[in-house]
């Protein structure tokens, strides 16, 4: 027989249901990305905002932000990438040598970076934090209290990002030398919706659809109607595999689903709940963020965020930041009897929000790998959107927890 320690592990890992939620979420993002429904919504954001480079910049932070709300950021970065880099060969815009080139490959970063803080669905992260608040403070946060607070933070970073890297990298040209005739072409060849994109953006509707209503219909039901989250995802991952729709192969999913991250996200669970049901959440939660109680609480989110990531450069991974600052924060909360979602919360938002290293994320080394802004390039610009992103966070947390009566 095994230890019962080791069982306890496996257990509270592999026997999370938040996992079947974020392999649900993967699977539909390999969906989206497959199907080509990415692709042509980069396409149409293009057409609006047409041939200024700065509107171009600002249609790939608000396109890339508001695809990561419900497909992972990373999947976002790879839908967006090809794209940029094709406008900027259109443009002979050489690598390293082109502040749009910075701006523009740094903004496929940001933007799926800004929209995955905006619902749970967004990245990995975001389900943690919800498991653990779940687990550890007894705290059901549905998908619209999470939405509730980050999707104003993200509205409130697409502008202000947008105007930082149009300040530090000014773009050299004021247009592409692309006609608006040649992106109505390009979007003509891709002509109307196929099959597989209409089958997978009613999938993708429908599933988002249940997330938002789940809450709703428990409360009105009285507790008879349940659509956990997770559950919703997994159908929606699994309908695009039945034989009638069959938008994936089970092959294309192994391909594209990140399995590695999914192993992650699994000993990250088992050792955040190893660390704070031992104590040593507490111990580290005084010797880290001892003084957060004694903070205004004006300021305790802002304090948060920056902590938070000032450790994402230690631990250089989301997921791994999540696994190991929220229990030590609920623990925390616990200790100085203060709400958890408004402890948890701002920690939960930023460990996502990777704008410094370009090894922080994922995300951030997709566009990296197009060699069109170097490491302290991004790096440059990342410390100040560090400190934008506290106070989009920290506005939102006060504004939302006040009205709420939840932040104190």
């Amino acid at each position: 027989m095994g230890s019962p320690i080791i069982g306890s592990v496996v257990r509270v890992g592999f026997g999370d249901p938040i996992i079947t939620f974020f392999i649900g979420v993967l699977v539909l993002s390999a969906g989206f990305r497959r199907s080509g429904l990415g692709t042509r919504l980069v396409y149409h954001i293009l057409h609006r905002v047409g041939n200024r480079t700065d509107r171009v910049i600002l249609g790939f932070l608000f396109v890339g932000a508001m695809l990561s709300m419900w497909i992972t950021d990373m999947a976002v970065a790879a839908i967006l990438l090809p794209l940029g880099t094709g406008l900027l060969k259109d443009a002979r815009v050489k690598p390293l040598k082109s502040n749009f080139g910075k701006a523009l490959m740094i903004s496929c970063a940001w933007g799926p970076l800004f929209g995955g803080i905006a619902t749970p669905a967004g990245c990995g992260p975001n389900p943690i934090a919800i498991s653990y608040l779940k687990r550890l403070a007894h705290l059901d946060i549905y998908f619209l209290t999470w939405m509730s607070i980050g999707f104003p933070a993200t509205l409130m970073m697409i502008p202000l990002g947008w105007l930082l890297l149009l300040k530090i990298f000014p773009p050299e040209i004021e247009r592409l030398p692309i006609e608006p005739h040649e992106i109505e072409e390009s979007l003509r060849g891709l002509g109307p919706l196929t099959s597989t994109e209409t089958k997978t953006l009613v999938i993708f509707l429908v599933t988002v659809s249940l997330w938002l209503i789940s809450p709703i219909a428990k409360s009105l039901s009285h507790g008879t109607i349940d659509l956990p989250i997770q559950a919703v995802a997994l159908f929606g991952g699994i309908t695009l595999f039945l034989p009638k729709i069959r938008v994936l192969s089970w092959k294309e999913a192994e391909q594209d689903v990140d399995w590695g991250g999914i192993l992650l996200i699994v000993a990250g669970l088992s050792l955040g709940m190893m660390v704070y049901e031992t104590g040593a959440a507490q111990w580290l939660a005084w010797v880290l963020m001892g003084r957060i109680g004694s903070i205004h609480f004006v300021l305790r989110p802002f304090a948060i965020v920056v902590v938070v990531a000032l450790l994402h450069l230690v631990f250089s991974s989301n997921t791994v930041t999540g696994t190991i600052i929220l229990p030590i924060l609920i623990a925390l909360a616990r200790a100085f009897q203060l709400d958890a979602w408004s402890i948890a919360g701002p920690a939960a938002f930023t460990a996502s929000l990777a704008f410094i290293l370009v090894t922080e994320t994922p995300t951030n080394v997709i566009p990296y790998a197009s060699g069109y802004f170097t490491i302290r390039d991004m790096a440059k610009a990342g410390v100040w959107m560090t400190l934008i992103a506290a106070f989009c966070v920290s506005v939102s947390v006060l504004a939302i927890g006040t009205l709420s009566g939840s932040y104190r």
